[in-house]
């Protein structure tokens, strides 16, 4: 079985954009009540650059927390909802009331130690992935085996084809009742599989691959990062001075939603060097 419109899935296929520079770096210094540290802004993703420099302007950002820290992981900012939030309240919901389209610029930009990248929903909700108008978080990361990454690459694929075809299900009423309607289990995994097969075939047609490249393997072996994330989240930025202090931050103690159990505030501004 293959469907005869199936290229609708590629749509979320984020090729690189470019913007013009006009030669100024943008860098932004955040600050904290454990440290300071710079971000540089990266001019190729000019959307999430533009907007994120609007809010730090507006002020948007003071006295937000540092509301998710995973150590090994990342820590998260940009809720709204985290100024003034008292001890112990769940956050990570708040957003200015938009999203920003997805910006990827791989494999210039992946998620090594250090980045700065844009939250968002998940792709069953949110198929483009654009970005939270304002959450972000920066990678902290770990060391990965040459056997992690390429158990990574296997893992990438199979999520992607995973994806691919609840999108292709969710997307054919014919097809939702076909699969309701029968209690063949065989006949189930004969659809699925001719689903799978399908989407590899248009995959490998158009030359997509899903092998991290040597270069960007060799980063995550030597400095560690979040390699799981690529292609999933846009990257717009990287700290460039003080990743101690973020360091310092996803060690910090916190509660069973990953919150600090002492705030951790931030202020946060745009910054010439």
């Amino acid at each position: 079985m293959r469907l005869k419109h199936i290229t609708f899935i590629f749509l979320i296929i984020m090729l690189g954009c470019t913007s013009h520079s006009n030669g100024e770096e943008t860098f932004v210094k955040f600050e904290t009540n454990r440290g300071d540290f710079i971000v540089k802004l990266y001019d190729e993703t000019p959307l999430h650059k533009d907007n994120f420099v609007k809010l730090v302007n507006q002020g948007f950002y003071d006295d937000q927390l540092f509301h998710r820290v995973i150590n090994q992981f990342m820590i998260q900012g940009g809720d709204p909802d985290s100024k003034n939030a008292a001890p112990g309240v769940l956050l990570g919901a708040g957003d200015p009331g938009y999203q920003i389209p997805a910006e990827f610029y791989y494999p210039r930009y992946f998620h090594k130690k250090g980045v700065l990248a844009a939250a968002r929903e998940g792709d069953l909700k949110n198929p483009a992935r654009m970005s939270s108008g304002s959450q972000f978080f920066i990678v902290t990361g770990r060391h990965f085996s040459e056997k992690e990454l390429n158990d990574l690459d296997i893992q990438s694929k199979e999520r992607t084809i995973r994806v691919a075809i609840q999108r292709i299900v969710d997307s054919s009423a014919a097809l939702q009742r076909q699969l309701e309607n029968t209690d063949d289990m065989m006949k189930v995994q004969l659809v699925m599989d001719s689903l799978h097969n399908a989407i590899v075939e248009e995959y490998n047609a158009r030359g997509i691959s899903f092998k991290i490249p040597d270069d960007v393997k060799k980063v995550y072996l030597k400095e560690g990062g979040a390699p799981w994330l690529d292609k999933q989240y846009t990257i717009f930025g990287e700290v460039v001075e003080g990743m101690e202090v973020v360091e310092r931050i996803q060690s910090v103690r916190t509660d069973r939603n990953d919150r600090p159990q002492d705030d951790i505030k931030m202020k946060v501004k745009i910054i010439k060097r």
